[in-house]
């Protein structure tokens, strides 16, 4: 039997999906590569980190350097910036605590303890973030390894700034990857996608209903909208998914030497603004369906004028006509947006109209119709205050 076939089928999945990933990473941009590179940068600072600390500094302290590294090469610049600097800082307070415990009262078992509760109430300083308890980890070494001398401690501080270069110097290198376009890619993508759907939505309230007792060409309207709302369930989730990689993108930008799009600075704000409009779109879009659903299994959608239905459906597709364009990469053509916005209030007003109850309308229709009325004007709305978010002049 070929040795790979002895291999448990668990490993061997493991081992394909590793194999897979590495190659995703060496083939095209992404969080992959990104990953890659990270590993790669990581290895060569610890490894340079612990030879020069080894070469320069007594063994005793070498191990504090590949550690920094470690600490200093986060996924970003800035992150890396911030967590050095507040490792330093609880370095710097854990090696003063023990040399300073050391020098006044000497080394003993109630000192000890007294370093140990000194630096934990030093270690909760909301400054230190993380590594806070660094500062008793740091005391212990110096206080018992060092026995709190100088030349310990200042062994220790050159071994944690031999890494904290090591690793600064392996970001500025090759520091992360921008992904403003890819980011801004991901909105359009997602307000694409709502686009589409909405138009799923508007052929379902425009749908004929069969007259012959064949009621094949309804059938598929419930299954229809069901399909819906599970996708806005998942879109709902994508957006979330969306948000947090802007978030990680800002904070790439941050203090990253790396040149990206010309007007960075201003594409991630315009897609937070274009994913927070599509978030509360997405809202009223799903109350719209909840409604649908509702007025199918109830068969109330059927008694619905058909001047209304259409007029709505209308509505649905100018309004998802002009998402689409607010959550374009590019800047927004005001213009356009406007005369799309102006035909979806127009249309709203049609559908208003339509709606008005005549002497035989029932009163479930009435209150049908209200609702689906309440859910597109706050729609509109909220295309407006995007637009107005995006174009502040318009």
């Amino acid at each position: 039997m070929p040795e790979w076939k002895q291999v448990p089928a668990a490993a061997r999945s493991a081992l394909s999906a590793t194999a897979d990933y590495v190659r995703r990473g060496v083939r095209g941009q992404g969080g992959e590569r990104d990953d890659l590179l990270l590993g790669a940068k990581t290895v060569v600072a610890a490894m340079a980190a612990w030879m020069l600390a080894r070469y320069f500094l007594p063994v005793a302290v070498a191990t504090f350097a590949p550690f920094t590294a470690l600490v200093t090469l986060q996924t970003t610049v800035y992150r890396s910036v911030r967590d050095c600097a507040q490792y330093l800082l609880a370095m710097t307070a854990g090696a003063a605590l023990a040399a300073a415990l050391a020098a006044a009262v000497g080394i003993h078992g109630w000192t000890f303890g007294l370093l140990t509760l000194i630096a934990l109430a030093v270690g909760r300083v909301r400054r230190l973030g993380a590594y806070g308890t660094q500062v008793a980890i740091v005391g212990f070494f110096a206080f018992s390894s060092g026995q709190g001398r100088i030349d310990y401690i200042g062994h220790l501080v050159a071994s944690v700034v031999i890494g904290a270069a090591c690793g600064l110097t392996a970001h500025l290198v090759l520091a992360p990857a921008r992904h403003t376009r890819h980011r801004q890619e991901a909105v359009a993508e997602l307000h694409t996608d709502i686009r589409q759907r909405v138009g799923t939505l508007a052929d379902v309230f425009e749908a004929d209903v069969p007259d012959d007792g064949d009621d094949s060409a309804g059938d598929g309207r419930p299954d229809r909208v069901r399909r819906l709302r599970r996708d806005w369930r998942r879109l709902s989730d994508e957006a979330d998914r969306v948000r947090h990689t802007l978030d990680a993108e800002a904070e790439n930008s941050r203090l990253n030497p790396r040149r990206s799009v010309d007007d960075a600075h201003e594409a991630l704000p315009r897609a937070r603004t274009a994913l927070d409009t599509a978030q509360r779109c997405l809202d009223h879009i799903r109350s719209v369906s909840r409604s649908l659903d509702h007025a199918l299994d109830s068969g109330e959608l059927d008694t619905v004028p058909a001047e209304f239905r259409t007029a709505y459906a209308s509505l649905l597709r100018t309004a998802a006509t002009a998402m689409e364009q607010v959550g374009r990469t590019g800047r927004t053509e005001p213009q356009h947006l406007d005369e799309l916005l102006d035909r979806t209030s127009a249309e709203l007003d049609r559908a208003q109209r339509a709606a008005r109850p005549g002497p035989d309308t029932r009163p479930a229709v009435s209150t049908l119709q209200g609702t689906l009325l309440t859910d597109a004007a706050r729609l509109v709305a909220e295309l407006r205050q995007g637009h107005r978010a995006l174009d502040p002049a318009a």
